[in-house]
C-alpha cells in the first residue's frame, strides 16, 4: 500500500453515535434516565454554526472599527440541538407538546435543570472531538 492510498476515504474510520442520558427528569418505566442518541458533526458544519453565531462589536472609542465575538451559548445550544440525533428535536408535535417552535428552544424545556444542562454542553463538546470545553480555553487564556 502506497503512502497516499492511508488517506484514501475508504481507509478513513467511520465516527460511531455516542449515548447520553442528558436530565433524570425524563425516564423509562423503570425509573431510569432516557438515553439519548448523538451524531458526529463534521468541521464544515461545526463552522458555518460559528459564523452563525459570530457578531460584530463595535470597539469603544473607534467609531467604525468592529471586532468579531463568538456568543458563546448561542452557539453551545445550536451544536447541541443540531448534534441530537434521537429525539427528533425538529419534530413539530415534541416541539408542541412543550410550547416550543425551534430545536434550541426544545433542548431548553427538555433538559431545563442547569447544572444537566451544563454537563451536556461538557459532553457533546466532548464527543465532538474538543479535548477542551470552550470554559477550559477561556479560563487558559485568562491566565
Amino acid at each position: 500500500m502506497s503512502n497516499l492510498s492511508r488517506f484514501m476515504k475508504n481507509n478513513k474510520k467511520k465516527r460511531e453515535n455516542g449515548f447520553y442520558a442528558p436530565t433524570a427528569s425524563l425516564t423509562n418505566e423503570e425509573g431510569k434516565p432516557l438515553e439519548w442518541e448523538f451524531a458526529p458533526m463534521t468541521s464544515k458544519r461545526n463552522e458555518s454554526l460559528r459564523d452563525e453565531c459570530t457578531i460584530d462589536i463595535q470597539v469603544k472609542g473607534k467609531p467604525n472599527i468592529y471586532r468579531q465575538q463568538l456568543n458563546t451559548s448561542q452557539y453551545l445550544v445550536k451544536m447541541v440541538a443540531e448534534s441530537v440525533a434521537t429525539p427528533n428535536l425538529y419534530d413539530e408535535k415534541l416541539q408542541d407538546s412543550y410550547g416550543v417552535k425551534t430545536p434550541e428552544d426544545l433542548l431548553y424545556e427538555m433538559v431545563d435543570n442547569p447544572g444537566e444542562y451544563q454537563e451536556l454542553c461538557v459532553w457533546v463538546q466532548k464527543f465532538q472531538g474538543f479535548t477542551k470545553t470552550l470554559e477550559e480555553k477561556k479560563d487558559e487564556a485568562k491566565n
